[in-house]
């Protein structure tokens, strides 16, 4: 049995989870909420989420802490509850942990701007991602996971702070847009810039995920080995989103069409893959069947 995510991913291929936003709202989450707050309000249904993910088959489930930094919490006025709610997180996490499996410290982006393009320093980024680390950390996590970055200054301010208040191995993934020119982040960071950026910072794994579905994800993972022997972590989008009448948000990509590209995936040299918005329990169960064909 692997001691570590980094050991058992050059045992073989390694599967994370799917969507966690997407279950929760599948469980009632009232739009406009924080989903942290349900670490605290609704522990069994995230327990139950965690679980349905372990038991599809993930190696490794996320902990509900995305938006669990100081800065995107105090949209909700919880800003001074950060530590508790990430421990929260991690500990529920843990709770349901199968022997063998791995609990990974999800760090999502703030959703604000850097100066010149918004009022916040780098300082205050680190800081407030500083004490998101430090909560999942009480909590037990294997590892932390910044993910879903569109700016690397930012992606750099979160693996400052993440170190600052840990000793944990810190993963990145940043999230693409493709246009004429290839794939750049909403920010304009290109593959290699990022790939080259974070490999001297020492990242031992990093990849893409979200905005993308699984078609162009394959696309994307094959520039990314082209330029580094790091471990990849793939979780694409089921296709874009787009909301009902009523109010229900649908995917673009079927389940069947989202699985087909995973073999080819993993050709194309993704070590750790997942879902992310708009895949669920039974996208990871296709997923591990894909992984052990």
């Amino acid at each position: 049995m692997s001691d570590s995510i980094l050991d058992l991913v050059k045992e073989r291929v390694v599967l994370l989870d799917g969507g966690m936003g997407t279950e929760l709202i599948r469980y009632g989450f009232p739009q406009g909420a924080c989903p942290e707050s349900w670490n605290m309000d609704k522990p069994e249904i995230v327990k139950k989420i965690h679980q349905s993910y372990f038991h599809a088959g993930s190696d490794v489930v996320l902990t509900n802490s995305f938006g669990g930094n100081k800065i995107k919490l105090s949209s909700y006025g919880l800003e001074d509850k950060c530590y508790e709610l990430n421990l929260e997180a991690a500990t529920l996490a843990n709770e349901v942990k199968p022997e063998g499996k791995f609990v990974v410290g999800s760090m999502g982006p703030t959703g604000k701007f850097l100066k010149p393009h918004g009022e916040f320093t780098e300082e205050e980024f680190e800081d407030a991602f500083a004490e998101q680390a430090r909560g999942l950390k009480a909590g037990k996590v294997d590892c932390l996971l910044i993910e879903t970055q569109y700016d690397l200054k930012e992606a750099f301010c979160s693996l400052r702070g993440a170190r600052k208040s840990s000793d944990l191995p810190v993963f990145v993934t940043m999230t693409f847009n493709r246009n004429p020119r290839g794939f750049f982040t909403l920010m304009g960071n290109s593959v290699s810039q990022c790939v080259k950026e974070l490999e001297a910072e020492r990242v031992p794994v990093l990849g893409t995920n979200c905005t993308l579905d699984s078609a162009e994800m394959v696309d994307l993972i094959k520039i990314m080995r082209e330029a580094t022997s790091l471990p990849l972590i793939a979780q694409a989008n089921a296709g874009q989103p787009s909301l009902s009448s009523e109010g229900r948000v649908s995917y673009s990509q079927s389940m069947e069409d989202y699985v087909k590209y995973i073999p080819k995936m993993i050709e194309d040299g993704a070590n750790l893959i997942g879902g992310c918005c708009g895949t669920n329990p039974d996208y990871i169960k296709k997923i591990a069947e894909a992984i052990k064909k």
